[in-house]
């Protein structure tokens, strides 16, 4: 697939965007074309965690409790911060929870919200690559797991409402869905910046 990188006539360069919302919501589907679309760095945080500690985000998880990956996590995020603006991150679900974040994001960038229906994202979880890679859910059912959806939008609900701007990201299941969304949010962020 060929992808076109645009030039934002002005966009408001040197600003980070957080990609924040509820896991299997589209962060890093949609971050890394966004990304190549804006010709910026893209930083999956989950991941940038993994490579500095050595080890998956399951497996801090189990071996030092999810307090632990969470000081990580809040490490990360200042570290990604300390590398400027032109990067889009996409944030673990449970990034804005933890005090002090969404803060931090919202004062040095532009916090974006993506939302999706409770059935889609539930679809996207409950497949086998997704399920094993999340150490919440992978020993929940299909119906556990749309619970556990459900339960989760609505206690963080709070916290992704301070994202200056909401976004759907329903549309991602393919090549070319995820094409056309991210070009869509390209122009939420030029008229919003």
């Amino acid at each position: 697939m060929f992808v076109k990188t645009i030039k934002i006539a002005n966009f408001v360069a040197m600003k980070p965007i957080f990609l924040i919302g509820y896991m299997g919501c589209g962060k890093t589907t949609l971050g890394k074309p966004l990304a190549n679309l804006l010709g910026w760095r893209f930083v999956d945080l989950d991941i940038y965690i993994e490579q500095q500690c050595g080890m998956t985000a399951k497996q801090v998880f189990t071996t030092h409790g999810e307090a632990h990956f969470r000081k990580l996590e809040r490490e990360a995020l200042e570290q990604v911060v300390a590398m400027g603006g032109n990067t889009i991150v996409a944030c673990g679900g449970g990034t804005p929870l933890q005090p002090g974040n969404m803060e931090l994001m919202n004062r040095v960038g532009i916090t974006v919200w993506l939302q999706t229906s409770v059935e889609r994202i539930a679809s996207r979880l409950v497949l086998p690559d997704q399920r094993s890679k999340r150490p919440l859910l992978s020993h929940m059912s299909d119906e556990q797991i749309k619970q556990s959806v459900i339960d989760g939008i609505e206690a963080r609900s709070p916290f992704y409402e301070q994202a200056q701007l909401r976004f759907d990201s329903t549309h991602l299941e393919s090549e070319d869905q995820i094409a056309a969304t991210a070009h869509k949010l390209a122009q939420l962020l030029t008229l919003n910046s």
